[in-house]
C-alpha cells in the first residue's frame, strides 16, 4: 500500500506536532479500517502506510480504538452541502424536492459500492458489543448527517403543503435510505436513476403534469391520502 506524504514537519522538543503527520495517520487508519476491518488493522500497518513511526502514532493516540474512533470522527462529512449536484457547481433544482432528494439518494448509493462506505458500517456494527465508540462516531459523523440532509427537503415540503402535516419525516428517512441499503445487501446493481426511483415508490409516483393536483395535503410528492374506514 502507497505511503501517504507526510511532508517536512520540525521535530524540535516543544514545538506543536506536525499537522501533516496526524492527517496523514488518519487518513491511513481510515483506508485500513474500510480495507480490513478494526481487529485485522494494525498499528504498524498504520505506520507504515502513513510514513511515521509506531512512535509517533502512540504519541497521539494510546491505543488503536481511540486511533480508530478518531478516524472516523474525522472522516468527511458525506453531505457537506445539501445535494451532491450542488457541489458539482449545478445550481439546485428550484422547486423540485424529489430531484433533490433523488440526488442525495444517489450520492448514499454511490458511497455504499464504489466509495465502501457498507464496508465500514459493517466493521463498526460488528464491532458494537466490544468497541461501541466507533459505530457512535460514524453515526455521528456519516449517518446523522445524511439523515438532516433529507429530513430538510422533507420539512421544507411539508411546510409547503406538499406533505401532510402529520407526516412522519424520520420514517420517510428511513423508508427512503433503507431502500438503498436492502438494493446493496441483495445485491441489486445501482442503475441510472436510482434515486428518483426509490422517491417516486416510497413518495408514490408524481401527477402527471396537466391533471391536476392530486387530493390531499400531500400532491405532487405522494398518493392522496385513503379515509380513515373507521371514521364515518
Amino acid at each position: 500500500m502507497r505511503k501517504t506524504n507526510t511532508g517536512d514537519c520540525p521535530s524540535a522538543a516543544g514545538r506543536p506536532r506536525c499537522p501533516d503527520r496526524r492527517a496523514a495517520i488518519l487518513a491511513a487508519a481510515l483506508t485500513l479500517l474500510t480495507e480490513q476491518g478494526f481487529s485485522r488493522m494494525t498499528l504498524d500497518q498504520v505506520a507504515r502506510t502513513a510514513g511515521v513511526s509506531k512512535a509517533t502514532i502512540h504519541l497521539r493516540w494510546r491505543a488503536k480504538a481511540d486511533l480508530a474512533a478518531a478516524a472516523l470522527a474525522a472522516a468527511p462529512l458525506p453531505c457537506s452541502v445539501p445535494a451532491p449536484a450542488r457541489a458539482q457547481g449545478t445550481p439546485r433544482p428550484a422547486g423540485d424536492p424529489r430531484a433533490e432528494l433523488a440526488n442525495l439518494l444517489d450520492d448514499f448509493i454511490d458511497a455504499l459500492s464504489r466509495r465502501r462506505d457498507a464496508a465500514l458500517m459493517g466493521t463498526c456494527l460488528a464491532e458494537e458489543a466490544h468497541t461501541p465508540r466507533l459505530l457512535h462516531a460514524l453515526r455521528e459523523r456519516e449517518v446523522l448527517p445524511r439523515r438532516a440532509a433529507l429530513r430538510a427537503v422533507l420539512d421544507e415540503g411539508r411546510a409547503g403543503g406538499l406533505l401532510p402535516a402529520d407526516a412522519d419525516l424520520e420514517a420517510l428517512a428511513s423508508a427512503l435510505l433503507g431502500a438503498c441499503y436492502a438494493d446493496h445487501l441483495a445485491g441489486r446493481a445501482a442503475a441510472p436513476g436510482a434515486g428518483r426511483r426509490i422517491v417516486d415508490t416510497v413518495l408514490g409516483p408524481e401527477p402527471e403534469s396537466g391533471s391536476g393536483p392530486a387530493p390531499g395535503p400531500g400532491a405532487g410528492w405522494g398518493p392522496a391520502r385513503q379515509p380513515d374506514p373507521g371514521r364515518t
